[in-house]
């Protein structure tokens, strides 16, 4: 099932079951994070295809971000990024990498549609996107253990970790963070899909599905999901020690390898395209999930703080 929220006609945000080219659409007031946190996606989905309380064209849809996510963890899942990142400074990866997926908490608050404008941090000047999959956990739990941590998962979608580098490495050069630097925007979308319909595409780690990044319809990002090193079974059980994962908890995967920009800056300076401006149209492409398509916009200028910054 591919479940979207969507601007319906009638004045208010719904839910809807993807069926081909049309919505089914859920009555008003559901929400995604509602389901999830009571009868769940299959009875919402059966009612959606028997008795939706309205059909629509997809095509031509406002479509918003799927749920409002509770929390928003991103882990370090393709090592290879990380390993192109420091090929400017030809530093080795650290040992610790491969002990388990580190991740940073980001900003639910700054959640945006797949197809909204997205405007750049403020003092911002190398702004940047980030290509990843996002897990939506589904049933509660905590210290769960990798053989079922699976059966936590609601669904997949795309993840945009929208970033200001400079802000960044500002940032964690006083090893705190990132902060800033990652709290403008998160896309979310176009839609939830649920595990079964990927399954068939089940590779190694994950699933055996391209994922493409475009600036201005220019190729600049192409990987594959099944080639991340920490699949979301080992991120779940990570993330959940000694905690609590709750329905509506998005956990995400990392950049893909060549997934943003800054690898591409870090790999070849000399080659380098150049940071996103206003007026640049991102889309980013996963195969079975969808796909975002946004334009940057300039942002609201900084407040200085008493130190002048």
């Amino acid at each position: 099932m591919r479940f979207v929220t969507y601007a319906s006609a009638a004045g208010d945000d719904r839910v809807g079951l993807v069926d081909g080219d049309r919505v089914h659409g859920l009555e008003p007031g559901v929400t995604l994070l509602g389901l999830l946190e009571s009868d769940g996606l299959d009875a919402a989905g059966e009612r959606a295809q028997a008795d939706p309380v309205e059909t629509v064209d997809l095509d031509g849809l406002t479509l918003r971000a799927p749920l409002e996510p509770r929390s928003i963890r991103d882990c370090m899942g393709f090592l290879q990024h990380l390993r192109n990142c420091s090929a400017a400074s030809d530093l080795e990866l650290d040992e610790r990498h491969h002990q388990f997926p580190v991740f940073y908490f980001s900003n639910p608050a700054a959640v945006v549609g797949p197809y909204d404008e997205v405007p750049i941090s403020p003092n911002c000047r190398r702004f940047d996107y980030e290509l990843e999959i996002a897990a939506v956990i589904g049933k509660p739990g905590a210290t769960i253990p990798l053989d079922r941590a699976e059966e936590h998962i609601a669904g997949y979608m795309l993840l945009c970790d929208w970033s200001g580098r400079d802000l960044q490495m500002n940032e964690m050069a006083l090893r705190l963070g990132p902060a800033k630097g990652k709290d403008g925007a998160n896309t979310l979308g176009p839609m939830l899909v649920t595990p079964d319909e990927i399954e068939p595409f089940r590779s190694k780690n994950a699933f055996a599905l391209n994922m493409t990044g475009y600036v201005n319809g220019e190729l600049v990002s192409e990987g594959s999901w099944d080639t991340v090193d920490w699949g979301f079974p080992d991120m779940i059980t990570y993330t959940s020690r000694g905690t609590r994962l709750r329905p509506g908890d998005v956990i995400g995967s990392g950049t893909v390898p060549t997934g943003c920009l800054f690898e591409h800056f870090a790999m070849d300076p000399d080659g380098f395209r150049g940071w996103l401006q206003p007026g640049d149209e991102v889309r980013l492409v996963v195969e079975r999930l969808g796909e975002l398509r946004q334009r940057i916009v300039p942002g609201v200028p900084a407040e200085p703080l008493s130190s002048g910054y």
